[in-house]
């Protein structure tokens, strides 16, 4: 049950009174404006504050920091990185930069701060962690990070500061060392490549015997880095300990870089990360291939409780966060649980979105008793949800199972009526999703919109594939990004590669004769097809230097249309120049380095073309598809909004041109997945509304799809699309030879370690598990259609109309941009 706060408003004053312990006023007044009370014993073992949104979880902490600098101008804090902080920080600045203005009085009065501005300069700094090796220079490095928005950013003092430098941590080996034959081996002035040059650090050196006399001298730094790391701990404890300390919570609970199964009494170290959180951490990086190379340096769990009146604020937003957080709120202190390691600290709290509250126990009943009436939805979802638990059919539950779960106990109560009528309402509910699922719509024009290039694939192509066989429907194929940051710098040395050899083939001046890279001409077009053509006719073929030639015709053309460099008579000199400093360029680049302008666009084209070859399999081709490379899409780790003119207008003039019976949108819930998916919603839904209203058109309808970031509950889905395993077959297959960049999972889910058609074809298998669970075995597999028998998988969608839609996305926007 999604907790909608500005619903639950109208309760917060009739909420049981409690005694709040000595704990802040910010806290207290987060309290009085929430429906909730701070603690829910003995289900929660730790306070937990539940606010709005994204923006107000940021302004939240925000204010709870400056209360305690006012408390402790001389306090050691330590602040995260990331994405989380984006509104932590705009808030600090904007309430320090604005102290003496009426309304930031006026808030500082509500959240009980005292009249004096508080002052950072005097605080200590401590960094929370950090990727081994890594230069401090680098902009994806935490270090960088802490520098410009923390000690330049909030005015600290850098000489109170303990950084986690590691272009000098463990270099300083001053004692002399000697080989096997005692002769002396100079490493004096050292940088961190020339201990580490291809980036891997060996962990096993802590434990064996060297081989080599670069592993003798890795082993050395290695010890010399573990002894930095005491020593940092030693710092932190003999300045009493962490004072203030706000984090986020990873895929598995990560606290810092404390995976799961972390010691709770854990210190400052180098350590190794899981694959969830080495997932999580592939896009600040640059791909999941660098992460692995790379050990962490982390304070430890042991570190942040070690001052027992340590603040420690984690902070986590949307229902992707719903499961991490229930375990680390309800939970018993356990290594499986890393977050469980602060419910010690009796000033610990959560401070957490309606959204990453969804599956608080006790919370979940305060909402269900604001709720004037139960409707058959609210049953659903929770008869479902015991199916699953019990894994149990339907008809099968009884008042033993019902139970068991207070929620769906109540909910049964308030409905008035037997488990059995509601069970079988259920059921015939299901069966009447899965029969709108078998249908086929006729002389339809879709308009299939994805914010990345893969989202329709993953999402829901098994509707595509039923519904393009169909010769009466029209399809056009829309990406709203270039998607860019997707491709790794690795991938491209491996085009230019193809290019090279390209370009030294007769083909190649065969093709210039006829001016086929040229982007003039009344053949371009056909050219670009016959691009997806040769790649396809290589797959099928089984021949990959066809396919590789495809590929390398489309990035020549690329080439040239981006650089300017003509090869229309034949002379690839310029071309093979511009290929050669590309390689350079490449090569010297470090993962996740912010890219040229051009060398952005050079990588979108790279995810266009593979997006045309997704569709070239089932006949689809240009110019039914559309690459737009909407502006808001950026290399930045705080990407700006989308605006009317530069993000909403494009999209807009497709609706104008294609006229859609059928649009197609992703869905994700607040802070669930990528923010583009969010983002692309909102220039979608906008441009949805501007054309309804220009046209008078009311009767379009929209799908709203999820794919591996998030996905529905049956509850919130109208239709639910059989899939078999021909299907996932024929997604994988298409998802492998098509999306080249995306094989070998450089920014993969942090739930399957492999490509994401592998975590779709989880997803839907899973999905329908809960379904089977809640039909029984025998329903499929007997049925009377051959499409419901063959199903392995399957697909949820809602089906909307504008006005719904815009209704959906209005209640998002106010979850994530706090309007």
């Amino acid at each position: 049950l999604t907790l909608e706060l500005p619903s639950l408003a109208c309760f917060a004053m009739n909420k049981r009174k409690f005694e709040e312990p000595k704990t802040s006023s910010v806290e207290s007044h987060l309290v009085s404006c929430s429906p909730f009370q701070p603690q829910y014993e003995p289900e929660e073992k730790i306070r937990t504050v539940v606010v709005e949104n994204f923006p107000m979880l940021g302004k939240a902490a925000a204010w709870r920091f400056l209360e305690w600098v006012q408390e402790n101008p001389k306090g050691v804090c330590s602040l995260p990185t990331g994405k989380t902080p984006e509104y932590f920080i705009k808030w600090v600045q904007r309430i320090l930069q604005g102290w003496q203005t009426p309304e930031i009085k006026e808030e500082a009065k509500a959240f009980g701060l005292a009249d004096a501005k508080p002052e950072l300069d005097q605080l200590t700094f401590v960094q929370i962690d950090e990727f081994y090796p890594i230069s401090p220079q680098q902009h994806n490095s935490f270090h960088y990070y802490v520098s410009e928005y923390y000690i330049k950013g909030f005015g600290l003092d850098p000489s109170k500061a303990l950084l986690m430098d590691c272009s000098k941590i463990g270099l300083d080996l001053t004692a002399p060392s000697f080989g096997p034959t005692g002769e002396p081996q100079d490493h004096h002035q050292m940088s961190m490549e020339d201990v580490w040059p291809d980036g891997h650090v060996d962990l096993t050196l802590r434990t064996r015997d060297p081989q080599t006399r670069l592993e003798r001298l890795q082993q050395r730094v290695l010890r010399q880095v573990d002894q930095w790391c005491a020593d940092y701990e030693g710092k932190i404890r003999a300045l009493g300990g962490i004072g203030f300390f706000m984090g986020g919570i990873g895929p598995d609970g990560h606290v810092a870089f404390n995976c799961q199964g972390c010691d709770h009494f854990s210190t400052t170290r180098m350590d190794q990360l899981n694959y969830a959180s080495q997932a999580a951490a592939a896009g600040d990086l640059g791909g999941i291939e660098a992460v692995r190379k790379r050990k962490v340096i982390t304070i430890g769990l042991g570190t942040i409780t070690f001052n027992p009146d340590c603040v420690a604020l984690i902070c986590a937003a949307g229902e992707a966060k719903a499961q991490v957080v229930q375990r680390a709120v309800e939970e018993a202190p356990h290594v499986n649980f890393p977050a469980t390691a602060l419910h010690k600290l009796p000033r610990a709290t959560f401070f957490l979105t309606a959204g990453a509250a969804k599956l608080l126990s006790r919370r979940q009943l305060a909402v269900l008793a604001t709720r004037q009436e139960v409707d058959d939805e609210l049953v659903e979802r929770a008869l479902v949800s015991l199916c699953c638990k019990r894994r149990k059919r339907l008809l099968d539950l009884t008042e033993e199972d019902l139970q068991s779960c207070p929620f769906a106990q109540e909910v049964l109560r308030r409905c008035g009526r037997a488990l059995s009528s509601c069970a079988a309402q259920v059921r015939q509910t299901l069966i009447r999703k899965i029969e709108r699922g078998c249908q086929v719509r006729e002389n339809a024009k879709f308009l299939h919109t994805e914010p990345h290039h893969d989202d329709i694939m993953l999402g829901y192509l098994p509707s595509v594939l039923r519904h393009t066989r169909v010769s009466s429907n029209q399809h056009h194929f829309v990406c709203a990004t270039s998607g860019f940051n997707s491709v790794s710098n690795k991938h491209m040395l491996m085009l230019l590669e193809r290019v090279e050899r390209f370009v030294a083939s007769p083909t190649f001046q065969r093709l210039c004769k006829v001016d086929y890279f040229s982007s003039n001409g009344p053949s371009a077009i056909d050219f670009r097809r016959r691009d997806v053509w040769k790649f396809l006719d290589g797959i099928a073929a089984a021949d990959h230097e066809l396919r590789d030639e495809g590929a390398a015709r489309r990035l020549v053309y690329n080439l040239c249309v981006i650089f300017g460099d003509s090869v229309a008579d034949g002379d690839s000199s310029k071309l093979l120049a511009r290929v050669k400093g590309l390689k350079d360029y490449f090569a010297k680049q470090y993962a996740g380095q912010k890219d040229e302008k051009d060398i952005q666009t050079l990588k979108g084209s790279c995810r266009e073309f593979e997006a045309e070859c997704v569709w070239g399999y089932i006949g689809w081709q240009l110019p039914n598809i559309s690459h737009l490379r909407l502006g808001f899409y950026t290399a930045d780790i705080f990407a700006p909004e989308p605006t009317q003119q530069r993000d909403v207008l494009p999209v807009l003039r497709l609706l104008q041109d294609l006229q859609p019976d059928v649009v197609t949108v992703a869905l994700d819930p607040e802070a669930s997945g990528p923010d583009t998916h969010y983002k692309v919603l909102q220039a979608v839904t906008a441009a949805l509304q501007q054309y309804s209203d220009e046209t008078k058109k009311k009767d379009i309808t929209v799908w709203g799809y999820r794919n591996v970031w998030f996905r529905f509950e049956p509850h919130e889905v109208s239709t639910i699309i059989p899939v078999s395993l021909q299907t996932i077959s024929t997604l994988n297959h298409m998802f492998l030879n098509s999306f080249e960049s995306q094989r070998n999972a450089e920014f993969p889910a942090y739930e399957i370690e492999g490509p994401f058609c592998a975590m779709s074809q989880r997803v839907q298998v899973q999905q329908y598990d809960m379904i089977e669970t809640c039909l029984g075995y025998e329903w499929f597999h007997k049925h009377d259609s051959p499409l419901i028998r063959a199903t392995r998988g399957l697909v949820f969608l809602r089906e909307m109309t504008i006005e719904q839609l815009l209704a959906e996305s209005r209640a998002l926007r106010q979850q994530t941009e706090n309007i």
